[in-house]
């Protein structure tokens, strides 16, 4: 005797969304059991690598889960890796050390001009115009 599986949904076309598995209840019967999405651990943006200390979930499943499963208390947590944060903390460091050796190269070149301009008497030069 064969016996017939029960379509729980309408549904029947074979989709990521309607994956099914056979299981046989307690009275006998044949039921399709309709299987959840595969939950990705998050990325990070920088790098790509998997975030350590977040729970894989699908996006429903995170609107549910307290805050301390989709986060890590760091700066960017959850988005970035830690070796990407600290990256981007020695490159904006860096950057704001060039801006200050940029502004004492400065400093040192307008000090020079002014010494220069003391020691010649201030006599200006005329520029001749060629033809």
């Amino acid at each position: 005797m064969v016996q017939r599986l029960c379509l729980r949904r309408r549904m029947s076309y074979s989709t990521l969304s309607n994956k099914r598995r056979i299981s046989k209840t307690p009275g006998g019967k044949l039921v399709y059991l309709y299987q959840k999405k595969a939950a990705k651990i998050p990325r990070c943006g920088d790098t790509g690598v998997k975030l350590q200390g977040i729970k894989p979930a699908r996006p429903t499943a995170l609107k549910n889960m307290p805050k301390r499963h989709k986060r890590v208390s760091r700066a960017y947590g959850g988005n970035l890796c830690a070796a990407a944060v600290r990256e981007r903390i020695i490159r904006a460091f860096l950057i704001e050390e060039q801006k200050i050796v940029v502004k004492v190269l400065k400093a040192q070149q307008a000090a020079e001009k002014a010494a220069s301009a003391a020691t010649s008497g201030g006599k200006k030069k005329k520029k001749t115009a060629k033809k």
